[in-house]
């Protein structure tokens, strides 16, 4: 067995070897900015514990949610800035305390051709995210706000593992581009049709979500 257990059914041994000796090992304090826009992207992250938050941001600061990394997985848009040396894009946040290896970019062309597991790793990588992207495009264009939010908390309990959001009103605007007062106004809506209950900075989803 490897050093990173999660990764032993992802690479064979030979790569999970290279791992051990030429990525670098952190643990990352949940609210940690890891990549902001317009950086130049030095390391590529395989996350093994925790959540990273991938998101889009405007020049006046508004976000936009994109998609989530979780254990065993890597951000997309973050191998297309490595492997081109193009500045960011993309801002990545801890979104929980993480634990995460970095890459050095001098392996990952090599590593395409050297060992078909990481190709697969990479490959599959992009495809998930880009379906990831396709679904974001979709809620913003044919969903509803209140069809977004209920999509957004359910993600959140799969993520987390619990039922009880550590989340305020602004957060949830801020990850849908919208404002705190819609957010309070659906939320209170949702609380009164039993599908959650509100607490200071907490939401608690309810079976019937």
């Amino acid at each position: 067995m490897s050093l990173y257990p999660l990764l032993d059914t992802v690479f064979e041994p030979e790569l999970l070897e290279e791992l051990e000796t030429r990525a670098e090992h952190r643990f990352i304090p949940a609210g940690t900015k890891l990549v902001s826009i317009g950086q130049t992207v030095r390391q590529m992250p395989i996350l093994l514990s925790g959540s990273l938050k991938i998101s889009r941001v405007d020049e006046d600061g508004k976000e936009l949610l994109l998609y989530y990394v979780n254990p065993a997985e890597s951000c997309a848009m973050t191998f297309t800035c490595c492997m081109q040396q193009f500045p960011s894009e993309i801002e990545a946040v801890a979104e929980e305390d993480s634990e995460i290896l970095f890459l050095p970019i001098t392996v990952m062309d090599q590593w395409l051709v050297k060992y078909p597991t990481w190709k697969s790793f990479v490959m599959r990588t992009i495809h998930y995210r880009f379906q990831e992207l396709l679904k974001t495009v979709d809620q913003i264009a044919f969903q509803q706000l209140d069809e977004r939010l209920i999509h957004y908390l359910k993600e959140k309990v799969r993520i987390g593992g619990s039922p009880l959001l550590n989340l305020s009103h602004e957060q949830i605007a801020t990850d849908l581009a919208t404002s705190r007062v819609v957010i309070s106004r659906l939320l209170k809506k949702l609380e009164n049709q039993k599908k959650l209950l509100l607490y200071r900075n907490q939401v608690r989803l309810l079976g019937d979500m």
